[in-house]
Order: C-alpha cells, then structure tokens, then sequence
C-alpha cells in the first residue's frame, strides 16, 4: 500500500503524449533516464531495479486506474482500496482476508507487516501482524517464564507460541533493525519462505501525499520501494517464480503542478505488479489522454480501469481460481465488476 495517494502520471509517466510535457514541463529534468516501454509510457529512473524486472518481463503497470472512490479524502480513499467496497466503511472486512476463504489451508497463513493489522486483512480468518523491534532483545529467560505465565491461558498461550514461532523466522535481533526498506524486504522474504510462512503479506508505506517539491520526495520514495521490491525478490530466491507482487494507493494526484512545484488530490493512478510468473515487460491501459477536454473534473487523470477488476483477474490467474469466483468473494459489494485478465 502506497498510503497517501502516489502519483501514478510521474510512477509510469506518459512521455509520449504531447499533453504531458504541458503538464510538468518543470519536472521534465526529474524524468532523465527513464526507461522506455512503450511508445506511450516509461518507468520512473528511480525505479532501476523494478526496471530490469520490465527488461526481463517479471514487471507490468497498470495506467489510469482508480477504485470505486471518487472523492479526495485519504481516509475514506484507503478505507475503499482495502476493503472493497464501493463507498467508506460499507464493509466491514478486507479483501485479503476474504482472500483467504478462497485457499487451501496451508495457504491461507496470512501476515501484516506493521504494528497493526491493516484494514485490508482485517476480518474473520486468523492473521497476525509482525513489527521489526528496536529495542534490546529480552532475554531467553524472560520469554521462557512468559511462556510459562501464559501456559495456563489457551488464547494467550497461542498467541504467544505463534511470536515466537515468527521471531525465530527472522533471525537475530541486528536482523529486526528494521533500518531501511531493503531491510524491510529481507524480513518479509524471510517471513515467507519457510514452508510455515506466511503465503500472503500486506506492507504499508507512508509518504507519497507530496503537494509540494514532488520530483525529489517522490524519486526519494521511489528508491525506498525499489529497494524494499529488489531486497524481497532477492530475498525469496526460487520462491520469486511463485510470488505475485502488488503496489497500489488510494487515488492519484492532478495532471497538474501546483505553485508548489506539487501536486494536489486527484482521482486515477497507475498500479504496479511483480512477480517471476508475471507475463510482464508492458503497461496496461485503455489511455484516455491528457487534453484539458479528456481531464476528469477537468484536473485529474481519468480513471478507464477499476482497480478491482485487474485486482480479481491478476489473483485469478495467480492462484488458479476462476475468476468470476475471485471478484465475487473479494468484491462482494460490486456484483457487477468486469474481470480484467492480467
């Protein structure tokens, strides 16, 4: 999750269209060295891992793409994004928990990588939450007469057995610095690749609500996420072929600066995924243009794509599920939804 609403026009910038240049002329010098795609769209240079993932068709963007929300908040926007539905706090689990439903049980071992669950894998199957610790490690003593003090207590006893479990996954305490997003991605190859790991990881990152001085906080958070994507896929090893990797916000941003030299609260973004079996190396979109006739509300870039549907068809074709199944089960609130084949 990219919380804070990522602009996705400067993610996968459109180059090739002439409105673009219009647009953000001034952050034009931001875009040097960007690597091409297509004859339309290219990837941000920050991106230079994820990059040789498109060279070796392991990564594909999805182009003016929005979910069902169409206002501004980012509150109710990531309320949306996780939950599914079709407006804030109609529904009261998240998509990925109800993704669980659809796996076998020894697949259905889910893990936020945070502090607290996020809304997305809240629900009524069993997840847990791992945060890298920067304190000083307890002691083994201390965690054996924890473990004694709980012994007597059935919920606490398991939920205490199951930290540790997940503690022993990721190694040692200099491995739980949490210091970088590199780091980040290693804990999470390492939650994952055992064979009791966890099958399916939810990572939140702040700071892409960027309404001022964008080129650089957004080529600083764009390092950030390349790194954390290159650390996990290194991470996973032969796993990498099996992983399918989402990045995605709440709402994009306009098509236009602001005085600020940022950008304000807009309506459709760009999506990434990666993933060793994806059939990667393009963009997809139905590209509605960036003529002031073409804007939505005549200052956001039109959404032609529902998150939701490429959502369903990209976990469709990962898990072998049938898809009207999968849109059905995430996306109960929008019977209607039209999956997209990734």
């Amino acid at each position: 999750i990219q919380r804070g609403a990522a602009d996705g026009l400067h993610i996968v910038p459109p180059i090739g269209d002439p409105g673009f240049a219009a647009l953000r002329g001034s952050m034009l010098p931001s875009l040097e060295g960007a690597r091409k795609i297509d004859a339309i769209f290219s990837l941000h240079p920050a991106l230079a891992q994820v990059g040789q993932m498109f060279a070796d068709k392991q990564a594909l963007a999805v182009q003016a793409i929005a979910t069902a929300y169409r206002d501004r908040s980012h509150f109710d926007g990531q309320n949306v994004l996780e939950t599914g539905g079709r407006q804030a706090y109609a529904e009261k689990s998240g998509w990925m928990n109800r993704l669980l439903s659809l796996l076998p049980g020894s697949d259905g071992k889910a893990l936020a990588l945070a502090a607290d669950v996020p809304m997305a894998l809240r629900g009524p199957l069993p997840v847990t939450s791992y945060a890298p610790s920067r304190l000083t490690a307890p002691a083994n003593d201390l965690q054996a007469r924890v473990a004694r003090l709980y012994a007597g207590d059935q919920q606490l006893s398991g939920l205490w057995q199951r930290a540790l479990a997940t503690r022993s996954l990721v190694g040692t305490p200099d491995a739980e610095s949490g210091k970088g997003s590199a780091e980040l991605g290693r804990v999470a190859a390492t939650l994952m690749t055992p064979a009791n790991g966890a099958r399916i990881l939810i990572i939140e990152t702040e700071g892409w609500d960027t309404h001022s001085a964008q080129a650089g906080r957004l080529a600083g958070q764009l390092r950030q996420l390349d790194a954390l994507v290159g650390s996990l896929a290194q991470g996973l090893g032969p796993a990498w072929q099996q992983t399918l990797v989402l990045v995605a916000t709440e709402f994009g941003r306009t098509a236009a600066l602001n005085g600020t030299q940022g950008t304000d609260h807009g309506t459709a973004s760009a999506a990434l995924m990666m993933g060793g079996a994806l059939q990667g190396g393009r963009v997809m979109a139905d590209w509605p243009g960036l003529k002031q006739n073409d804007l939505h509300e005549a200052r956001d870039l039109r959404p032609t794509m529902a998150l939701e549907s490429v959502i369903s068809g990209a976990i469709a074709a990962h898990f072998g599920i049938d898809p009207v199944r999968t849109a059905r089960t995430l996306y109960p609130a929008q019977a209607d939804l039209r999956v997209v084949p990734v």
